[in-house]
């Protein structure tokens, strides 16, 4: 017995060592999937048993799921910090400028537009030989960039109205598609600008019965076409054109859905009515208020999670699974409007763990050890993931990010803290975090005071132990403290603190 022991782990080591040495040696097509507002538990896989995610269930049980992902809690921060692997202080980039509230002596207001110095993941990527391309959702540069020049603001940026188009042919010159996807390094762009959400091309925006989910889509960088429905399908439509188009060199997909931010339009009438009669959840909370915008905004769900299944149908027809690699995730936690979760305090804005918690998992078919991983994880290691995947060996650029490709592996991360910093008020005030083990401190950056929870034993931040628990407190407030002051990270000049 204790032979056979032995020649069992010593096979079993041997496939894991196999596995980890083909994650080496392989350069794979990757699929980045980012939906938009798509909270932590608004899908099965994370609880949720109101919407209704059966494919990605489904490929969440052949997948790593990582039940503490991270990203920041609005969408033009954690879109910055994705695509450059950078904090937030680094790019200027604190919240979405128009939700800004406040003077200038209280925050730092926000840039929308990400710098030419700051380097995408795209361009090493295309430098090794990738293909790729953007699609859907950018919102990492600004309405007006020229605006911008002169930071910091008096006052936060604002946008066009619904509708106009008198900026489109400043953001078509060579000048200003330096800070679009083509110019930062990806092949094609379909339907990325400046804009939040896809309602901008309606006079009426918000109110307008397509929303831009219904064709015509009124999104300049998506030229119409004849069979358009439905603003998802489209774009998962692109992705598989691109698939058919590149597969036999590497290629990078940057699927960035706007679904299922608001406005809400339900995807059709059957899926409406069938959310309309559902029962509602009590124990997440999902359903039973504002029923309307939820039942739609569960029809959005649906549509996005048959839309990825769509994308693993085409990628098992052309034999290209075993050597890709596809990330789910969302930029944010959900829109309290059309969303809940009891487990978790606050939504979408909030630097509670409801608004920067988010879906995530990473599937690739033979590769990857199905599971789940509770290390805790940030947007901001995509860049050094893709790097490491794609075999970029002499990246020279700054990267705030941790490569999970050792997670992928079986292996363990050494345990580091993760930080945010958001210096311009929306639904918080200005403040820093730190995520270390279990513990989480925030740090409001005016008046100082400290908040302090531990997510083990109090996953909803119901109570503030910072006084209960002073040393921690302290320990924590020190290093963060540090990482503020070793970066020289911008405080708003109202602020209480030194550093």
């Amino acid at each position: 017995m204790i032979r056979f022991f032995k020649v069992f782990v010593f096979c079993l080591l041997g496939i894991t060592a196999c596995k980890a040495q083909q994650i080496q040696e392989i350069k794979p097509n990757i699929i980045f999937i980012m939906a938009d507002d798509l909270g932590w538990q608004d899908v099965g896989f994370m609880g949720s048993k109101w919407f209704e995610t059966p494919n990605l269930d489904a490929l969440a049980k052949e997948s790593l799921v990582f039940t503490d992902a991270y990203m920041y809690p609005m969408c033009s921060p954690s879109r910055a910090a994705l695509l450059t692997g950078k904090q937030s202080f680094r790019t200027g980039v604190y919240n979405v400028p128009v939700l800004e509230r406040g003077d200038s002596e209280h925050n730092i207001f926000s840039r929308w537009t990400v710098d030419l110095k700051h380097t995408m993941y795209a361009q090493p990527l295309k430098e090794v030989g990738y293909k790729s391309i953007h699609i859907g959702k950018w919102h990492v540069v600004g309405p007006n960039p020229k605006e911008e020049k002169n930071y910091p603001f008096d006052k936060h940026l604002t946008q066009p109205k619904n509708g106009t188009l008198d900026w489109l042919q400043q953001h078509q010159s060579a000048e200003i598609q330096q800070y679009y996807p083509i110019g930062k390094g990806f092949d094609e762009n379909v339907g990325g600008t400046w804009w939040g959400d896809p309602a901008r091309g309606y006079d009426k925006g918000y109110k307008s019965e397509s929303g831009g989910y219904q064709a015509p889509f009124k999104n300049p960088f998506i030229q119409d076409k004849k069979e358009d429905e439905w603003l998802t399908d489209r774009l998962t439509n692109e992705a598989i054109s691109f698939i058919k188009k590149n597969k036999e060199a590497p290629f990078f997909i940057n699927l960035h859905y706007y679904a299922p931010h608001r406005p809400i339009v339900p995807r059709n009438e059957a899926w409406l009515e069938k959310f309309m009669e559902k029962q509602a959840d009590t124990i997440t909370g999902q359903g039973i208020r504002n029923k309307v915008q939820a039942a739609g905004y569960a029809s959005m769900i649906a549509s996005v999670d048959e839309n990825v299944k769509r994308i693993f149908d085409y990628l098992d027809k052309e034999g290209l699974r075993e050597n890709t690699i596809v990330i789910f995730t969302s930029d944010n936690g959900f829109n309290g409007i059309t969303s809940n979760t009891n487990t978790l305090r606050g939504a979408k804005g909030q630097v509670y763990e409801g608004g920067i918690r988010v879906p995530a998992f990473v599937n690739w078919k033979g590769k990857v050890d199905v599971g789940i991983s509770k290390t805790p994880i940030s947007g901001m290691d995509y860049f050094p993931t893709f790097l490491e995947l794609g075999q970029v060996k002499n990246y020279k650029g700054i990267l705030d990010g941790t490569s999970i490709v050792p997670l992928l592996k079986n292996e363990k991360l050494k345990e580091r803290p993760l930080f945010w910093h958001l210096a311009s008020t929306y639904k918080n005030p200005p403040c820093s975090v730190i995520r270390k083990g279990d513990w989480k401190l925030i740090q409001f950056l005016n008046s100082g005071k400290v908040e302090l929870y531990n997510l083990k034993e109090d996953l909803k931040e119901a109570e503030n132990i910072a006084d209960k628990n002073s040393n921690k407190a302290t320990e924590l407030l020190k290093e963060l403290t540090e990482w503020r002051k070793v970066n020289n990270v911008p405080l708003p000049s109202a602020s209480v603190l030194s550093y």
